[in-house]
């Protein structure tokens, strides 16, 4: 009987567990090893806590607009469209709850992989060659991992400006807000990138005054151009302050107070500020180098499609490799990795069929080739938008804004991708993305019955328009 494979994992985060997951189920013997807590940065402080954050601020938005559907609230105001003093949020049990949501998400993570078999050193560790890990600071420090295979999957930080460094209290990174007892006056957030636009939608929605400094000329300039415009139409109707083309060089604290000072000079001056101006990666110090593991300028780990390094039997996963910052890329990278590594079947990488959300309202969520590609010429596609303003359902729910937008290649019909904006666009993208991983032509989609009223049903029309007819 063949010696079973020895697999030590860097960093338990979705690329490291999920990859310890399918090692397990392979039949190797696995370590993990975690310096802050199984899941990582995405469950302890990202991608669980916000999501959970917003998720009371999605709340607070439906109930801004309820007047409009008949429901009034003691306390409320008397106007058609005021809500003011019906409903208040307390910040402080927010946070409470979205750090016991992360406990707990953690712990369910920690359960799942001891009933595996895997075992778990808490610390702070790093490769000893292509072939062994080391723990050299923590609760398991000193401990040594000999391994035939190795995923490093140690994730990203917060990027800070040098003139705006983090104290935690009133200049702080996404990471340091749930430790924030009482709402921001005015809450100055600095990137209007996907973090940023998700801590400023979600803190104008809770009541606090937001400023957001863009250094480009719209909000979420990495995503479809026409849903950043209704994005930023939303915001400003809403009351917050989007300044455009405006670099911030500094952020400085005047005790209950910051300043922010921006490239042509000006000044804002606020309560507290948010940092969002990226991420960079956690590689730095962990014996890349010294195991022959190839990095980019910018720090990240090469991989190929199915996760590996330039060392042998060295694979890596997450945002650490710079590939594309999910947690849902991180969890295929590596379970790729191990599928590959152990000798299952497996398909490399495909981005082209990842669905990303920005998770603020309205949401957008997009999968496939962008309207940009298409416009630019380096995708062949046609193009359907169509406003929900439009959809029953819509106008039922007091949807104003959003809309459905379907690619399909030209002359074949092929869908190759779409863009939702809409409150749950996260779930209402899925069609698409089910139509742009299984190749489906429109017809396909426009043929499939939808239920009425329904968002979806905007999905199928747009479909149904994108129809190629016979000669």
């Amino acid at each position: 009987m063949a010696k079973a494979q020895r697999v030590a994992v860097l960093g338990g985060g979705p690329g490291g567990y999920e990859a310890a997951l399918v090692a397990a189920q392979l039949g190797a013997e696995v370590t993990v090893l975690e310096r802050d807590g199984l899941g990582g940065s995405t469950v302890l402080t990202d991608v669980v806590p916000s999501k959970t954050l917003i998720a009371t601020a999605e709340l607070m938005t439906t109930v801004g607009g309820a007047s409009e559907l008949g429901v009034r609230f003691p306390g409320g105001g008397t106007g058609d469209h005021d809500t003011t003093g019906s409903v208040s949020v307390d910040l402080a049990r927010i946070n409470e709850r979205v750090k016991a949501l992360a406990s707990a998400q953690s712990a369910d993570i920690r359960a799942r992989l001891e009933k595996e078999g895997v075992r778990i050193l808490c610390g702070r560790g790093r490769l000893d060659g292509p072939g062994a890990l080391v723990v050299e600071e923590g609760e398991d420090a000193g401990a040594r991992v000999e391994a035939d295979v190795v995923l490093v999957s140690t994730g990203s930080s917060p990027r800070t400006l040098p003139a705006a460094q983090p104290d935690g209290e009133r200049i702080l990174t996404w990471k340091q807000v749930y430790d924030l007892r009482e709402m921001p006056e005015h809450l100055i957030v600095v990137g209007s990138g996907v973090t940023g636009a998700e801590f400023a939608n979600a803190y104008d929605a809770l009541g606090a005054h937001v400023t957001l400094v863009s250094s480009r000329d719209r909000v979420l300039p990495g995503e479809d151009a026409d849903a950043a415009e209704v994005l930023e139409g939303v915001f400003r109707r809403r009351g917050m302050d989007v300044v455009s083309r405006s670099r911030a060089e500094a952020v400085v604290r005047h005790g209950d107070t910051v300043t922010v000072t921006l490239s042509d000079g000006r000044t804002l001056e606020g309560s507290h500020c948010i940092v969002a101006v990226g991420a960079v990666p956690n590689t730095s110090g962990i014996g890349l180098e010294e195991a022959g593991i190839w990095t980019s300028e910018s720090g990240h780990i090469d991989v190929d499609k199915v996760s590996r390094t330039s060392a042998r039997g060295v694979y890596a996963a997450g945002d650490c490799t710079g590939v594309f910052p999910l947690a849902s890329v991180a969890a295929m990278q590596g379970r790729i990795a191990m599928w590959h590594a152990l000798g299952d079947t497996v398909a490399p990488l495909r981005l082209r069929s990842v669905a990303s959300t920005v998770f603020t309202s309205p949401e957008i969520a997009t999968v496939g080739w962008t309207q940009g590609q298409i416009d630019s010429g380096e995708a062949q596609g046609e193009i359907v938008k169509l406003p929900l303003s439009t959809n029953a359902r819509a106008k039922m729910l007091g949807i104003h804004d959003g809309f459905v937008k379907l690619f399909c290649r030209t002359g074949s019909g092929t869908v190759i991708g779409g863009v939702v904006v809409a409150p749950r666009a996260s779930e209402l993208i899925f069609p698409v993305t089910l139509a742009v991983e299984k190749r489906l032509n429109v017809d396909d989609v426009a043929h499939a019955f939808t239920v009425y009223p329904s968002l979806t049903g905007s999905l199928a029309e747009a479909a149904r328009q994108l129809h190629v007819t016979g000669d």
